[in-house]
């Protein structure tokens, strides 16, 4: 008996799959729980536009992270902090301080895409943003005292 999976199951299948199964194990288990539905032409179809439509959507997000990480790439940021003498920092900037700076810049960055060490002194260190896997920038951290 041929089914479409409508959701994961473990050992047959991913969502969207049409599978070949066992008449009881399809009837009795997967229908009855609603896990698959049987494999017609229309569930069929419309199970692959489904497919195809989270696929363009997919790579469309990806080529908007790809043009922001470009557009970020390069970049400086201020990050003003409250120090004491000899330019020694009160606590240390981290990637708190340089979300929140990226967001008066017109970024919205989320802190944990931001990795960098923390910064314990006045002056200029790097920072990474990691939009997703193989889509970074690089951006300079400027910590200037008030």
């Amino acid at each position: 008996m041929k089914v479409l999976l409508k959701a994961d199951v473990k050992g047959t299948g991913k969502a969207g799959d049409v599978v070949e199964v066992a008449d009881g194990y399809g009837r009795n288990f997967l229908i009855k729980k609603g896990l698959a539905a049987v494999a017609t032409a229309s569930n069929v179809n419309e199970a692959q536009q489904k497919k195809e439509a989270a696929a363009f959507h997919k790579a469309e997000e990806v080529k908007a992270t790809k043009a922001l990480a470009a557009s970020l790439d390069g970049k400086s940021v201020l990050v003003k902090i409250k120090v004491g003498e000899n330019g020694k920092v009160f606590g240390s900037v981290t990637s708190v301080h340089v979300a929140d700076a990226l967001a008066t810049m017109g970024f919205d960055i989320d802190k944990k895409k931001i990795k960098m060490e923390p910064v314990k002194s006045v002056g200029s260190a790097s920072a990474e943003v990691r939009f997703m896997e193989n889509v970074t920038a690089k951006i300079t951290v400027v910590v200037e005292g008030l």
